[in-house]
């Protein structure tokens, strides 16, 4: 069985895409889903889906001592960032080495880094007359969005398109791709 954990800090509507897209499978199990923030939206779609959800502080995760124990204890094998927006502490990054994954809403390297997430993103593509967007799924390293690429799906940007309507074309790609590239990672390690 395959063990996943999943960190967010939002809506956590990807999150929830990666449960249901891999509740049929019997091989992979998600026993839980962290948050850095007590009152964000992901706790409640996790809950409504029977998975528990755990608040770790900002501070907490920083040291990274907390977090790590509790991906060792619960045997956990993958890492998924699905809107989470804090950096990974470096003792996390290397105990699981190319098995954190991330989403960003841009094609990275543009559009990445510190406080680039969510509307900001879409606010910045549009701002500058972008011709088309997009999502970048990569590996976590010890920089924001700098991890090698896994894979990046594209989706083009009208001249009338404002960043409400650009965030619900990444959203589409978001929820299209990323489970499809995480079973892709997992099912090709498992026959490693």
């Amino acid at each position: 069985m395959i063990r996943i954990a999943i960190l967010a800090s939002g809506n956590g509507s990807n999150a929830q895409r990666i449960i249901e897209y891999f509740a049929d499978n019997k091989d992979i199990l998600f026993p839980f889903v962290i948050t850095n923030k007590e009152d964000s939206y992901v706790r409640k779609r996790a809950e409504s889906m029977g998975i528990p959800s755990i608040y770790i502080s900002n501070s907490e995760l920083k040291k990274g001592v907390s977090l790590l124990n509790l991906l060792i204890e619960n045997k956990i094998d993958w890492v998924i960032l699905a809107g989470y927006l804090l950096l990974i502490p470096s003792n996390v990054i290397k105990a699981f080495s190319n098995k954190i994954i991330n989403i960003h809403p841009a094609l990275l390297p543009k559009y990445g880094g510190k406080g680039m997430y969510g509307m900001k993103v879409h606010e910045a593509v549009i701002a500058n007359s972008e011709k088309e967007s997009g999502i970048t799924i990569h590996f976590v390293n010890e920089n924001y969005d700098e991890g090698d690429i896994i894979i990046q799906a594209k989706c083009s940007i009208s001249d009338d398109d404002n960043p409400e309507i650009l965030s619900q074309k990444i959203h589409f790609l978001e929820h299209e791709f990323f489970p499809k590239v995480i079973e892709d990672l997992i099912l090709k390690n498992i026959n490693l």
